[in-house]
C-alpha cells in the first residue's frame, strides 16, 4: 500500500516551494500539492484559516479511499494543517508539522509580527528582489530557480500570519487523533515552542534535520524527503489491514 502525500507549502510562497522534493518522493508516495489562499493558483482569494481548511479538505477528499493520506504542512502550511487535522480528526493517517513549533502567542508571537512588519515595511517590489537575492546566494540554481518560479505572494502575509497568531495553539493537538511527527531544521527558530507541542499531543515525535534552517526541504533536501518517507512508511504498517 502507498501512502498519498498533500503537500502545504509556507509563507509567502506557492506549492512550487516543493519542486526540491518531488522527484524524491514520487516513486514511494503519491502527491498532491495544494496551494494556500492568496498564493499560487489561488493568489486572488482572501486568506483564512477556515478557507485554508477548506482548501485542504478539497485535497484529502480527491484521494481515493482507502488511501492513507499524509498531510504535511511547512511554516505557515503547518498551522493550516494543524487546523485542518484538529477539524476533521479521522481524515488523515498522520500529519507532519515543518518548521512550525513555535507558540504564537506572547514572546512567541515576535516572530510572526516580524515577518508580516517587515513584509508590509519593504513592500512587494524591494522583498521580491530580496527574496531573489538571499535565495540565489543560499542554493544552487538546480534546486532554487522552480521554487523562484513559482512566485512570492506577499499581499497576504501580515493577514495569515494574524490568522495564525489569533487561532493557533498548541492544544489543538489535543484533537488530533493521527500519528503526528514535527519535523524542524537544526537551526531553526520557529522549533522554539517544540515542548509545548509534544506536551499538547505526547504521542507525537519530533525530529531534526541537521545543518539545516527554517527551510529545511531547501537545505537538506534529501535528509528532509527521508524523514517524510520514513514517517509514511510507518503510517502504513502500521494501518489496519481490511
Amino acid at each position: 500500500m502507498r501512502a498519498h502525500l498533500v503537500l502545504v507549502h509556507g509563507s509567502r510562497l506557492s506549492s512550487a516551494q516543493w519542486a526540491p522534493q518531488v522527484p524524491l518522493l514520487r516513486d514511494e508516495v503519491d502527491l498532491t500539492l495544494v496551494d494556500l489562499p492568496g498564493h499560487g493558483r489561488r493568489a486572488e482569494e482572501e486568506f483564512t484559516l477556515a478557507r485554508c481548511v477548506e482548501v485542504i479538505d478539497e485535497a484529502v477528499r480527491a484521494v481515493p479511499a482507502g488511501t492513507p493520506v499524509v498531510l504535511v504542512g511547512h511554516s505557515l502550511g503547518g498551522y493550516a494543517a494543524m487546523a485542518y487535522a484538529a477539524a476533521h480528526q479521522d481524515a488523515l493517517a498522520g500529519l507532519v508539522l515543518a518548521g512550525a513549533s513555535a507558540t504564537p502567542t506572547g514572546p512567541g508571537a515576535a516572530l510572526y509580527r516580524g515577518v508580516a512588519a517587515l513584509t508590509d515595511w519593504l513592500g512587494p517590489e524591494r522583498m521580491t528582489r530580496i527574496n531573489d537575492r538571499v535565495l540565489r546566494r543560499l542554493y544552487p540554481a538546480e534546486r532554487i530557480d522552480p521554487v523562484i518560479a513559482g512566485g512570492y505572494y506577499f499581499d497576504q502575509t501580515p493577514a495569515a500570519w494574524r490568522e495564525v497568531m489569533t487561532h493557533c495553539r498548541p492544544s489543538m493537538l489535543h484533537a488530533v487523533r493521527c500519528p503526528v511527527l514535527l519535523l524542524n531544521g537544526q537551526f531553526d527558530q520557529f522549533r522554539v515552542g517544540a515542548r509545548a507541542y509534544l506536551r499538547a499531543c505526547p504521542g507525537a515525535r519530533a525530529e531534526i534535520v541537521r545543518r539545516a534552517s527554517h527551510f529545511a526541504n531547501l537545505d537538506q533536501p534529501e535528509a528532509f524527503a527521508q524523514a517524510v518517507l520514513r514517517f509514511a512508511q510507518r503510517v502504513v504498517d502500521s494501518a489496519p489491514r481490511a
